[in-house]
């Protein structure tokens, strides 16, 4: 589907203009938008506005790194939406003219969606000119990562309000999720944050200068989420490193409590072999309270060990 929006010299409006049309002088810029388009749509991007093949060709081949080219009077951006269930990037494209701005995506975009219907309700926008077109697309492309992030964010604080209510091996499951949600996260933000550090640093759009406030608010979001993103993945490796730490000390104490076991019994399996061996002249199996006695040595062994090994809180 390919629709268009036309703004005159005195502000008004005109949707789904015939490209052909959108060089008329009463027009000041335009917007054209390609959704999920056929073939014989798609090849307007070369027939039309004769965009460079290589920037035509980005726009196909999915998914591309967030990025900024720069062909003669044309500027293309490759720009990464967020998947609000499935927390996957999604690409949209953009190309920016001295006049008109050109967006094109493969899926249903809100963002862009809601842009399109500011800029025809508000006249104050559209005499903005096309850069606030693009701010626009790029400021709700961000503002949309900020719910997934914050989701993300109060179910680490439920975890760690829950930690005594539930069981370690649940809490650790949803931790390693969340983490890897994270990672998924800011696989889109850290592009979009590079790509916003060039926008507000390039001199190739001269155009940019007059709006440079409203990308570097973008930019600040940007870096705003970032530290979101790290603070939290921080916070998941504390979690994960203390849950580790309580396995270890679980599995030392369980290790000292068998040693201790096992070193209580060593010098009483060692009487219990050599009575067990049935030579033929061992003089205490012949007497009469010998039984008796070598249980009670071994007892006392026993008992004197566990004393000792109490005494040097090996218990505690």
């Amino acid at each position: 589907m390919i629709r268009s929006l036309a703004v005159t010299t005195d502000f008004t409006v005109h949707h789904d203009v015939p490209l052909r049309q959108l060089d008329d002088p009463k027009f000041k810029w335009y917007w054209v938008d390609f959704h999920n388009p056929s073939e014989e749509e798609a090849l307007e991007l070369k027939d039309h506005f004769h965009f460079h093949p290589l920037a035509i060709e980005d726009c196909f081949y999915l998914l591309q790194r967030p990025k900024m080219d720069h062909y003669e009077n044309v500027h293309f951006f490759v720009m990464h939406a967020m998947n609000a269930k499935t927390l996957d990037a999604e690409e949209v494209d953009m190309f920016l003219g001295s006049n008109f701005i050109v967006t094109f995506h493969q899926h249903d975009s809100r963002e862009i969606e809601d842009a399109w219907c500011r800029l025809s309700e508000q006249e104050n926008l559209r005499s903005e000119g096309h850069i606030y077109a693009a701010y626009l697309v790029l400021d709700n492309l961000v503002d949309q990562y900020f719910p997934s992030v914050y989701q993300l964010e109060d179910q680490l604080d439920e975890i760690e309000n829950n930690v005594h209510s539930e069981s370690i091996e649940v809490l650790m499951n949803d931790i390693f999720e969340i983490r890897s949600k994270l990672l998924k996260i800011r696989r889109t933000i850290v592009p979009m944050r590079d790509l916003l550090y060039r926008v507000i640093n390039t001199d190739r759009i001269e155009q940019f200068r007059e709006h440079i406030v409203f990308f570097t608010d973008i930019h600040d979001h940007l870096l705003k989420l970032s530290e979101m993103i790290e603070s939290n993945r921080d916070m998941t490796a504390d979690m994960r490193d203390s849950y580790i730490s309580l396995n270890s000390n679980r599995m030392n104490t369980i290790m000292k409590t068998l040693t201790v076991i096992t070193t209580i019994f060593m010098p009483l399996t060692f009487i219990a072999g050599i009575y067990g061996m049935n030579f033929a002249h061992m003089p205490e199996l012949e007497w009469h309270w010998g039984y008796y006695a070598i249980l009670f040595v071994m007892f006392g062994i026993g008992l004197g060990m566990f004393a000792w090994f109490w005494k040097k809180g090996w218990f505690k």
